[in-house]
């Protein structure tokens, strides 16, 4: 699951590691992004073309924008041949450039938010899917996910796909129809490429914007010798 994105992503950031043409307000790429919030997800291969999406996909034949509610994610698994997912598998992917995610874990009344990100400090291009409802007069998109390595598996037991540079114009490529392909990019990272530390709870709420969010809470260790059971 990934419910919750920090696309704070400078300019030369996008062009270092994404090349896009810029068509969105980079000061509308926020610390603590949300589903049915705007983002920003890059489409195509030459050029790259950066655009604003509604995050939680919405199926061009959806009558009512509040099914992107519960598809903000997809599992990779099953998204090439589940109705909601499948014409988008086809043709009409994306990458959804992040400086880090977040998630939570713990038992409920006492979940405890963690920021994840990669451990060479480099912004991460997730895996997305996008689709136009013309009729709703809306873009939108999803964050396809995987089983966890075993670092990740700590905190949950889904995590988004992390695609690799050097398959970008691969997975972007909308008449690239190898389907295994594909799927076998839909993959978990390595152990390496991830780390993360525990964040204040604050974070939870998706109006609170600042770099404040992501600030490193406790050790991990730590955190987990006074874990509540």
């Amino acid at each position: 699951m990934c419910a919750r994105i920090n696309q704070q992503l400078s300019g030369a950031d996008l062009s270092r590691y994404f090349d896009p043409i810029h068509g969105v307000m980079l000061e509308q790429m926020k610390f603590n992004l949300a589903p049915t919030q705007t983002v920003a997800a890059i489409t195509e291969t030459s050029p790259r073309v950066l655009q604003q999406y509604r995050w939680g996909l919405i199926p061009s034949w959806a009558k009512d924008l509040n099914i992107g509610r519960r598809m903000f994610n997809a599992r990779s698994e099953t998204a090439a041949s589940k109705p909601s997912f499948r014409a988008a598998f086809r043709r009409r992917r994306c990458i959804v450039p992040v400086a880090g995610f977040f998630e939570w874990t713990g038992p409920s009344g006492a979940r405890q938010p963690f920021y994840i990100y990669r451990a060479d400090g480099h912004p991460m291009a997730l895996a997305g899917l996008w689709e136009r409802n013309d009729a709703l007069g809306v873009i939108s998109c999803t964050i396809l996910t995987t089983s966890p390595n075993e670092k990740m598996s700590r905190i949950h037991n889904r995590m988004p796909v992390v695609l690799e540079h050097d398959r970008l114009d691969e997975w972007l490529d909308s008449g690239n129809s190898d389907a295994d392909a594909l799927q076998s990019m839909l993959v978990a990272t390595d152990e390496d490429v991830l780390t993360y530390h525990p964040v204040h709870p604050r974070m939870g709420n998706a109006r609170i914007n600042d770099p404040s969010i992501i600030e490193r809470l406790i050790d991990f260790e730590e955190w987990l010798a006074g874990k509540p059971s």
